[in-house]
């Protein structure tokens, strides 16, 4: 009936002004365009999926769409919870509908631990890519432990040799910070600013004028991958993880890397401490500080 009703070629219409003042009430709230694009996907989602402008949809609609979610669309935990985020936005925000919060669920997310790579397999990357550039795009991204999206961001200005810092601006959650500038990755940016002299943009895309796309960083690492002959899955966060990870392994401490990430909680980079192999191996066993030299073995029958 709805269908008829509304076609498919009017979904946008369907949205009509809902679009505009969503939009507007994220701004107003300083989300990224990231976010905002994702939240009004998810609405149109919705819309499009009931044919039925969103104002008219019930609770019970809107957990049958949960329910399409997980079982027809079978979407991830972390997508099905960004799809319920910009629809607890709208119907909270910019509906303000007060049935919302326990209506509309998250879904428990797991957190798998990250295979983290070893120095050795890390070097073998950032030194198998012959192209400069790309050689320093990696060697940044594991060198201060940065996301792809603040990698692509940096500017020639935010290199501050005599300091010894690379500034990162307004990086996740729209937080400035500072982070350490390694001699052997600044050498390869001196190297790197010689040969190509980038103006503005510190690794530019097409044209120069605007940075380089974060899917471009991952396929640099794809192809480095290839030239090191390193099996198993290596994602551009991967080496985020490993930043931290040989950092702490190194005995730094874990408010510093805190910090040098960006993070707000201390719990987030505390999960760093589980997959740490010096942190496990100097941790002793309770068995081990059992008194006596040795537990006498079990009585032969």
């Amino acid at each position: 009936y709805r269908y008829f009703l509304f076609p498919p070629f009017h979904v946008e219409n369907l949205m009509g002004q809902f679009h505009d003042r969503m939009d507007a009430d994220m701004e107003i709230r300083g989300f990224s365009p990231h976010t905002r694009r994702a939240y009004l996907r998810a609405m149109h989602d919705l819309v499009r999926h009931f044919m039925c402008p969103p104002d008219r949809l019930t609770p019970e609609e809107i957990r049958q769409y949960q329910i399409h979610l997980t079982r027809g669309r079978e979407v991830s935990p972390g997508t099905f919870n960004q799809i319920v985020a910009g629809i607890r936005f709208f119907y909270r925000v910019t509906l303000r509908k007060n049935w919302l919060l326990d209506r509309v669920p998250y879904q428990k997310k797991p957190r798998p631990l990250p295979e983290i790579l070893s120095p050795e397999k890390v070097g073998a990357l950032l030194s198998s890519l012959p192209n400069l550039k790309h050689r320093a795009i990696l060697m940044t991204v594991y060198s201060a432990g940065l996301r792809a999206s603040e990698v692509v961001r940096l500017k020639v200005t935010d290199v501050d040799s005599e300091r010894r810092t690379l500034r990162i601006e307004q990086g996740k959650g729209r937080k400035d910070r500072y982070v350490m500038l390694s001699p052997r990755l600044l050498e390869t940016l001196r190297e790197y600013w010689r040969q190509d002299r980038p103006s503005l943009w510190l690794f530019p895309g097409q044209p120069a004028t605007k940075p380089l796309d974060r899917v471009s960083v991952h396929r640099i690492l794809k192809r480095a991958q290839r030239f090191a002959g390193i099996p198993g899955r290596i994602y551009t966060h991967l080496l985020r993880h490993c930043f931290a990870t040989h950092l702490l392994e190194h005995g730094v401490y874990i408010g510093v890397i805190q910090h040098l990430l960006g993070h707000a909680r201390l719990s987030t980079t505390q999960r760093y401490a589980q997959v740490s192999t010096r942190v496990l191996r100097e941790t002793p066993s309770p068995l081990d500080l059992l008194p006596g030299d040795e537990i006498p073995a079990p009585a032969a029958e």
